[in-house]
C-alpha cells in the first residue's frame, strides 16, 4: 500500500515525511481492517510531524481522522462486517480498568494509545483500529466532510461542554480553523451568541456566515463580555486575551495539545472567580454525542482536499493559516 511515513520529525518544510510502498496490516482480534477514503488533517499532525507532540518509535505513520470501508474483520469483531463505512479518531485504545476508565473519562487514562502517533494512521491507503474505537458516521456526509468530524468537530465538542457555555449564553471563540468553525455551528444551534476572534479577514468572513453575531481580531472589544470562552489557538498570550474579555464566573478552555507557555498571568485577571481548564483528547461519549447532533444540524463543513502525496503542502498551509475551515487527504 502507498502511505506517508514520518521518519524523523522536524519543521515540516525539513522534516522526513516521505510517500513510501508498505504492507498492508493484518487486522488482529476485534480489529478492522479498513481501507481509507480521506484522512483529515489535524493541527496535531502538524505538532507531531514538527516534534512539539512526541511519538514514542520512528517511523511512523500520522493521521487520525480517518474514513473509510471495512474491508477485513479479525476475530471476535461483532459491531461491524466487510463494507461498513467507519470512522476512526485520535483515541486509539485505553486500559479500560483504571480510575479515570472507570469514571467515564477515558480520555485521561495513562495508558491510552493514539492513532497516528503510538498506532498507524490514516496517511495510508489501509489502516486497523478496534471495532470499539471506530463509529458509524451520519450518512448525510461525504467522506471528505465526515474527516474533520473526527477529531476537530469531537474535540471542539468536549471544548464547548468543557467551557461551560449553556444555551442562550454569549461565548467566545479565539482561533478559527477546523475545531472551532464546526464548534461554533453547534453554539448557534444551542441558541448561543458567539463572538469569533481570529487574525484572517476570510476567517471573520467565514465565521460570520455560519452564524457568528460579530468577528474581530484579539484586540477589539466584542459588543458585550463573554459567558465563556474556547481558545483553539495555541498561544499563550491569547489565554490572557480571552480573560479580560470574559464576565466573572466565566470559563475559559483551550482546546490545545500543544501550546506556547503563557505569560505571567496578573492575579485580576483570574478573580471573582474567573477560570481556565485545558482539553485532553476525547472519550467515546463526546464522540457517539457529536456525530449525532453533528448529523441533525446538519453542520456545514468547509474542507479543501489534497492527495495523499501533497500531504506536506497541505501541512504547510495549515501551519501558515491558509485553509479555510479544514483540510483532509483523499487516499481513494
Amino acid at each position: 500500500m502507498k502511505a506517508v511515513i514520518l521518519k524523523n520529525p522536524a519543521p515540516v518544510g525539513k522534516a522526513l515525511l516521505e510517500l513510501a510502498d508498505m504492507p498492508v496490516p493484518e487486522p488482529q482480534k476485534k480489529q478492522l481492517l479498513i481501507r481509507v477514503s480521506t484522512c483529515g488533517i489535524c493541527h496535531t499532525d502538524l505538532h507531531t510531524v514538527e516534534g512539539e507532540v512526541v511519538a514514542p518509535a520512528y517511523p511512523l505513520i500520522p493521521g487520525h481522522q480517518i474514513v473509510g470501508v471495512v474491508e477485513a474483520t479479525g476475530e471476535g469483531v461483532s459491531r461491524f462486517k466487510k463494507g461498513d463505512r467507519v470512522g476512526v479518531g485520535w483515541l486509539n485504545s485505553t486500559c479500560g480498568q483504571c480510575e479515570y476508565c472507570r469514571k467515564g473519562l477515558e480520555n485521561l487514562c495513562s495508558e491510552a494509545r493514539f492513532t497516528g502517533l503510538h498506532a498507524g494512521g490514516g496517511y495510508a491507503e489501509y489502516a486497523v483500529a478496534s471495532e470499539n474505537f471506530a463509529f458509524s458516521l451520519p450518512e448525510n456526509f461525504t467522506d471528505e466532510k465526515a474527516a474533520p468530524l473526527l477529531c476537530a468537530g469531537i474535540i471542539g465538542y468536549r471544548t464547548l461542554r468543557l467551557s461551560g457555555v449553556r444555551p442562550g449564553e454569549v461565548l467566545g471563540l479565539f482561533g478559527f480553523g477546523a475545531s472551532a468553525h464546526l464548534a461554533l455551528q453547534v453554539a448557534v444551534h444551542w441558541n448561543c451568541r458567539v463572538y469569533v476572534f481570529t487574525r484572517s479577514q476570510h476567517h471573520r468572513e467565514l465565521a460570520e456566515n455560519l452564524g457568528a453575531v460579530w468577528a474581530g481580531g484579539h484586540d477589539d472589544e466584542p459588543p458585550e463580555k463573554l459567558n465563556a470562552a474556547a481558545v483553539f489557538a495555541p498561544a499563550g498570550w491569547v489565554v490572557h486575551k480571552a480573560l479580560e474579555k470574559l464576565k466573572p464566573g466565566g470559563r475559559v478552555a483551550i482546546n490545545a495539545i500543544y501550546m506556547s507557555d503563557m505569560p505571567p498571568t496578573p492575579y485580576n485577571l483570574i478573580y471573582r472567580e474567573r477560570s481556565i481548564t485545558t482539553v485532553a483528547n476525547y472519550t467515546r461519549r463526546d464522540a457517539e454525542e457529536f456525530l449525532k447532533i453533528a448529523g441533525e444540524i446538519p453542520v456545514q463543513v468547509h474542507v479543501e482536499t489534497f492527495p495523499l502525496e501533497k500531504a506536506r503542502e497541505a501541512l504547510f498551509k495549515l501551519k501558515n493559516s491558509e485553509i479555510q475551515g479544514a483540510a483532509a487527504l483523499k487516499i481513494r
